[in-house]
């Protein structure tokens, strides 16, 4: 469904309105006083959080996102804070950003941190959306949608609840019976509420669903507000395979391409030591070598989950990258824009209604037809398709050389060193990985394979079904400033100029071993490039281009791999939960990537980081499960596998 932006209105007295709701956004005795007493000081903060790791906020409305400006700003202000805070939220009518800029003008006491959530602000799309603030002290997960339908797939343990949406006579779902159990199901053990209603609905509704109630003063001209505690029985189902935090923060991982780089950075990133161990001399040398890569989302009528993860991905990758960028850390990359061809006319109009139908911001995606794609690529191209404006490439080596110089303090290279085995050490050693002769590479409590098809020479990934796919591409000279100077893609892609060469391509082929170039794939890649952009490989045609190529792991249906490696041997009854599936202990994949490895790798990297500290996911339950490596052990396994 899409997400349909707030109308910035006002009621008579000057209080922020919803003509949607008829109801206001804060109390009309001042929306500041009511964030403190209600559900700060309701919810016994600062104290709660204090001599706390991480701490975790769960609203139900975010509105103009006041809540949580107070909380963040109580939060700084407090010397004995916990290390880090989670504040996620809810709301299905999002402001624009231009409104929450003027919105927030009433409350110059936040200037600095409001504009910090301003900038950050996410592109108004269907979805979890996590924001790093304050350094990546404090995470702001905000899911667009319907709260009734996102809590069911929210995969975290509240500390603490702030019900606070629009009144319960003008918007009862957000105060249903069925969302009070959603909630008692997010609760930790010690999880409090805090809410101005005192409705009797709302009171029976809590207690219930396992919440224990009582009035206490209200704000303002409101006499009572609602406090409550969890008093039911703990029936969460966190996946297995558990989390790390009760040993040393101390991985180790296989693999310095864009999946291992980036899962090292989001763990130093919360103070854990990571070893990292590659057999080439640098990081990025595999199949994370390519001169240039496409960052970018692949839409569907249906926004199936290969569409949900893809645009959660490419948007968490461009703030990834460009935070990088902000530190100096400079990766190659540019947000050109991606323009993705329709190969005939029956494929345009499927592509003109997939936008038609989810409506999205035109600065995230619109339709363009042939005219309009022919000034963006320009070139005359015969079809026009989606154009991407914020989407664009990335050279893949850079980016892991800048997320192992994220962190150099935490995280130890070991450069051309080939693994060749793991074995499970003593419980305070953990996973030791060895060298062909024996000999000890480095040791962890947690051990992850993010080795690209290396991956199956280790038996303990057997289960995974990991194919290698061969991809050439062609690297073509090009001069500064000469077209396309946006990405093109239809069947293939072609990048702009990057340090006087382009990169187009590439091939997909599985199970293909072959290491050198082939003067066939070159033919293949200039063949899509033509199809692309007509006339334009004749300058081409009487010099063979240079080109590179990669293996890079795939899976059967086109998802990555992620999470707590399966014991193998096991038989399990369709409609098994993955819960229930044994996991080796401290011993994970991220693999499966195929070509989509730019999009998936710093969303699956901060999931997998956020799974081991048993922080809020930033993943809905359904697509983390659709990652889990454990998924083919209650599916048959598919015999082929196709590049789209």
């Amino acid at each position: 469904m899409p997400i349909q932006p707030a109308r910035l209105e006002y009621a008579p007295d000057g209080t922020p309105y919803s003509s949607a709701y008829g109801d206001v956004y804060h109390s009309s005795d001042g929306g500041l006083g009511q964030a403190h007493h209600v559900f700060l000081a309701g919810n016994q903060l600062p104290q709660r959080w204090q001599g706390r790791r991480h701490f975790t906020v769960l609203e139900t409305g975010f509105g103009l996102g006041l809540n949580f400006l107070a909380t963040w700003q109580a939060w700084r202000a407090d010397p004995a804070r916990c290390e880090r805070l989670h504040f996620v939220s809810c709301e299905l009518h999002p402001f624009e950003r231009h409104d929450l800029v003027q919105l927030h003008q009433r409350w110059p006491e936040f200037a600095a941190l409001a504009e910090e959530l301003q900038r950050a602000w996410p592109t108004l799309v269907p979805g979890l959306h996590r924001l790093h603030l304050d350094q990546g002290r404090v995470t702001l997960t905000l899911g667009l949608g319907d709260a009734t339908q996102l809590l069911g797939q929210f995969d975290l343990q509240a500390d603490a609840f702030y019900l606070d949406g629009f009144s319960p006579a003008k918007n009862p779902e957000l105060w249903s019976p069925r969302l009070f159990h959603q909630l008692a199901r997010l609760a930790s053990p010690q999880a409090t509420l805090a809410t101005w209603s005192v409705a009797g609905e709302v009171r029976e509704g809590l207690r219930h669903a396992g919440f224990e109630v009582a009035k206490a003063p209200g704000f303002g001209g409101k006499r009572q507000m609602l406090l409550g505690s969890y008093g039911g029985r703990d029936y969460r189902n966190p996946q297995a395979g558990g989390n790390a935090t009760a040993h040393a923060r101390h991985a180790l991982i296989l693999g310095a391409g864009v999946a291992g780089t980036s899962l090292a950075e989001r763990l130093a990133a919360r103070g854990w030591t990571v070893d990292i161990v590659d057999a080439a001399s640098g990081p990025g040398q595999a199949a994370s070598g390519n001169h240039a890569g496409v960052l970018r989302p692949l839409p569907s009528l249906d926004d199936n989950r290969m569409s949900r993860l893809t645009r959660a991905g490419t948007l968490y990758g461009l703030r990834h990258i460009a935070a990088l960028g902000q530190r100096g850390l400079s990766p190659r990359w540019d947000a050109s824009g991606v323009l993705h061809l329709g190969r005939d006319e029956k494929q345009e109009q499927k592509m003109a209604a997939v936008v038609e139908r989810h409506a999205p911001p035109p600065s995230f995606l619109r339709f363009v037809n042939a005219q309009e794609a022919s000034g963006i690529a320009g070139w005359p191209v015969s079809n026009g398709g989606w154009w991407f404006p914020s989407s664009g490439w990335v050279q893949p080596p850079s980016l892991c050389r800048a997320n192992l110089a994220a962190h150099p303090e935490k995280i130890r290279a070991h450069f051309g060193v080939k693994a060749t085995r793991l074995e499970r050490g003593p419980e305070a050693e953990g996973w030791r990985l060895l060298s062909a002769d024996g000999g000890l590479i480095a040791s962890a409590p947690v051990a992850i394979l993010a080795s690209g098809v290396g991956i199956t020479a280790f038996p303990e990934a057997a289960a995974l079904p990991v194919v290698s796919a061969r991809g050439q591409v062609s690297l073509l000279p090009a001069s500064a400033g000469s077209p396309p100077k946006v990405v093109v893609c239809r069947g293939g892609y072609v990048s702009p100029e990057v340090d006087g060469l382009r990169c187009a391509g590439a091939t997909f082929s599985v199970d293909d071993e072959e290491t050198g170039l082939r003067d066939a794939d070159h033919l293949e890649n200039l063949e899509k490039l033509e199809a692309m952009l007509p006339s334009y490989t004749s300058a081409f045609k009487d010099s063979p281009p240079a080109g590179r190529v990669g293996f890079r792991p795939a899976s059967p249906d086109r998802l990555p791999m992620v999470g707590a490696l399966p014991l193998p041997g096991g038989v399990y009854a369709p409609g098994t939960a993955l819960a229930q599936i044994p996991r080796y202990a401290g011993l994970y994949a991220v693999s499966g990537f195929g070509a989509r490895g730019l999009v998936w790798a710093s969303l699956m990297a901060e999931a997998l980081a956020a799974r081991l500290e048993n922080e809020p996911m930033p993943l809905e339950k359904d697509l983390w499960e659709a990652v889990d490596p454990a998924r083919y052990l209650l599916r048959p396994r598919r015999h082929a596998l196709r590049e789209e």
